[in-house]
């Protein structure tokens, strides 16, 4: 008898909703399913259904699979599956769960990002209510807070998310692996309605060259015509320098700052007060203006401290950060409600543009309010204020029917 012995996924007594599968591969003898499941009187029928389709779906005819399941649902349990298999037939036909219908919406180059919260993309119980929280992005991470050797079944888990989790209409996120890794995470999940990709480590334009024509090659593949933007993360000394350029790479719609990475690289310890990383913000910042993209914060790592995130949230905003990373689901409604216009800010921008309106109407080509003259760029400003108003739902759509 020849016998190959793997294993996918996670169990123990504090596992939930998740599975461990073990595949061993036996000269004859047929399917010898094993099934421990604490839900097993309830769903024992449905895992075994499960369990042999994919194993026919693989041309596996002779194994013994033991399946310790925590209550996973469908996408876990096929994803853990999955993984297993390939790990004995690496070229085998991915199984795919349904694209469900919830999943199938798309983004928008400048759509609202002030939060992103980011969810272990080896965790499955974490993804299943990641969109309940209001977040404007769910990030599914495959690189730090994934293990080495568990990066390819972590993988096909997010896959299976993409297409299984409703995610409540978030802009559907992925942090892939650095460079020339993050190239196999690309060829697995871009056709699954990726809206973004996150480049960790970014340190030049070649990277997102490099990005975009695995991304341009995979889409090609699968005749998948929607957008795909990304979303660099500069991290050193290097990337800071060459933010401008990253910036303004193609398909990028906004630059992240890791300052974890930064400040390592730097051999200096990161603070609240954030004096050690002010060039960086602002070099970041600056080169984003000037690209035209949103400049995305760093993530707040202690999310037991509300006042030292509201504190780094308001200095994000007055440095002219759009948006900043979340690590818990407690940090969301502080970042949404720090990063929407004050009522102050809304007020003057509603007077700035009704007197820019007015001002087209007459066909003046000077405008002012009271005695001060109106620029082009405060405007812009203006009516960006207006428009993150309305997304965030501060601000009604009949507003200036409200003001007259």
């Amino acid at each position: 008898m020849t016998e190959m012995n793997v294993t996918a996924g996670n169990s123990g007594p504090d596992v939930r909703s998740d599975c461990r599968a073990a595949l061993q591969l036996i000269d004859s003898g047929g399917i010898d399913l094993r099934i421990e499941s604490k839900v097993g009187s309830l769903y024992g029928s449905r895992i075994e259904t499960l369990a042999c389709a994919m194993l026919e779906h693989f041309g596996i005819e002779h194994a013994v699979l033991y399946i310790e399941d925590s209550g996973a649902l469908d996408f876990t349990l096929a994803a853990r599956i999955e993984a297993a298999v390939r790990q004995l037939q690496p070229e085998a036909k991915p199984w795919l769960p349904d694209l469900i219908a919830e999943n199938r919406y798309a983004s928008s180059r400048n759509r609202m990002r002030f939060s992103r919260l980011y969810i272990p993309g080896n965790s499955p119980k974490m993804m299943i209510n990641a969109g309940i929280y209001g977040s404007h992005a769910i990030i599914l991470d495959l690189e730090d807070s994934v293990a080495p050797v568990r990066k390819d079944e972590a993988r096909i888990l997010v896959r299976n998310a993409l297409r299984q989790v409703d995610f409540y209409g978030a802009e559907r996120m992925v942090r892939i692996n650095q460079l020339p890794r993050g190239l196999d995470d690309l060829e697995e999940l871009v056709p699954h309605n990726i809206h973004l990709v996150l480049l960790p480590k970014c340190e030049s334009a070649e990277q997102i060259r490099q990005a975009n024509d695995k991304i341009a090659a995979v889409k090609q593949k699968h005749g998948i015509e929607s957008d795909i933007f990304l979303m660099p993360i500069i991290e050193s000394a290097l990337g800071v320098i060459n933010a401008y350029q990253i910036a303004g790479a193609e398909n990028v719609v906004a630059v992240a700052l890791g300052l974890e990475d930064y400040c390592a690289d730097l051999g200096v310890k990161r603070t609240t007060e954030s004096r050690e990383s002010l060039f960086a913000k602002s070099t970041l910042v600056n080169a984003c203006a000037a690209a035209g993209v949103q400049a995305i914060d760093s993530v707040f790592s202690d999310f037991q401290d509300k006042a030292g995130l509201q504190e780094t949230v308001r200095q994000a905003k007055s440095l002219g950060f759009q948006g900043i990373g979340c690590i818990h689901p407690a940090q969301v409604p502080v970042v949404n409600e720090l990063f929407a216009p004050s009522a102050d800010e809304i007020a003057k921008a509603k007077k700035v543009v009704l007197c820019f309106e007015e001002a087209e109407r007459k066909g003046l080509g000077v405008v002012a309010l009271g005695s001060k003259m109106i620029d082009p760029p405060v405007v812009t400003r203006s009516q960006q204020t207006i428009d993150h108003a309305l997304a965030a739902g501060v601000l009604t759509a009949d507003w200036r029917n409200a003001h007259a």
